[in-house]
């Protein structure tokens, strides 16, 4: 087995999801997906804390909302932040792996534990928004709705591209999204 693998993460990801299709998310174990892979244990608890956050990415999404709110302008609009960030994580993480994401999503959907992790990940995501937003000096009240909105907002448009066929961008799903918003 490979000791260091430039694209180990995604190796492991795509292994997850070819067993997780083939035997079901409950019949696959770590070592089922870290040989197919043709790496270790130890790499796999390097990227991930079980297999569960093969499909969430542990707290890297809420990590990044607190550094772009951390480091916004100080004159910068608490929602403006949080949707210049879904934005930046639109085409850097989110466009690159649309068709592991739509697989991901079906196994979500399909097993309550993962579904119950996918609204812990919202929860964490709005709570890293909100905390940044107080630490700026934002309003508790305006800090925790726009964290929500924010939150709400970016899940609906994934769910509409995640579903869309024509293969629109996210960035176009998450302008729609908020245009609906204002109607």
């Amino acid at each position: 087995m490979a000791r260091w693998a430039p694209d180990a993460r995604e190796r492991l990801r795509a292994a997850a999801l070819e067993l997780f299709a083939e035997r079901g998310f409950d019949a696959t174990t770590v070592p089922d997906i870290v040989e197919r892979a043709g790496l270790t244990r130890r790499t796999f608890f390097r990227h991930f804390s079980d297999k569960r956050e093969v499909f969430f990415g542990d707290d890297e999404i809420p990590a990044l909302a607190a550094s772009v709110v951390a480091a916004a302008p100080a004159e910068a609009a608490p929602f403006a932040i949080a949707w210049a960030g879904f934005h930046r994580l639109a085409a850097d993480r989110f466009e690159p792996r649309r068709a592991q994401m739509q697989a991901a999503r079906r196994f979500i959907e399909s097993e309550p534990a993962l579904r119950e992790r996918d609204l812990r990940k919202q929860a964490d995501l709005r709570d890293a928004l909100r905390d940044g937003y107080l630490a700026r000096g934002v309003d508790a009240f305006t800090a925790r709705v726009t964290a929500g909105v924010a939150v709400e907002l970016l899940q609906i448009a994934l769910e509409r591209w995640l579903a869309d066929e024509t293969g629109a961008a996210l960035a176009d799903h998450l302008a729609a999204v908020r245009a609906g918003l204002a109607d």
